[in-house]
C-alpha cells in the first residue's frame, strides 16, 4: 500500500524562531497589524510504501527522528493518508 505523509516541522516551545520574529515585525509595515505569534517551519511531503498504516507511520516517525527534524529543538506532526490503488 502507498501512504502520503505530510510532516509539519516547527520549533519547540521556548526555542527562538528568528525568521518568525522577523516576519512578525515586518507585517505591520505592510498594513497587517492584526497578526501575532508568527512561526516559520517547514512542510515535507513524501510517499511511502508499507504493508499497513502503523508500519508507514513508524517508518515516517523514524525518518523524522533521524533526518527530517532535529528532535532537540523541533517538533513535528505527521498526517498520513492512504493513496488509492492504481490497479
Amino acid at each position: 500500500m502507498q501512504y502520503e505523509a505530510r510532516i509539519e516541522v516547527t520549533q519547540r516551545p521556548g526555542v527562538l524562531d528568528p525568521q518568525g520574529a522577523t516576519v512578525e515585525r515586518a507585517l505591520p509595515a505592510l498594513g497587517y497589524r492584526n497578526v501575532r505569534d508568527v512561526q516559520i517551519g517547514k512542510c515535507i511531503r513524501l510517499v511511502v510504501d508499507a504493508p499497513d498504516r502503523d508500519t508507514a507511520r513508524g517508518d515516517v516517525e523514524t525518518m523524522c527522528e533521524r533526518l527530517l527534524a532535529n528532535p532537540v529543538i523541533e517538533a513535528y506532526d505527521i498526517e498520513l493518508t492512504e493513496l488509492a490503488s492504481s490497479g
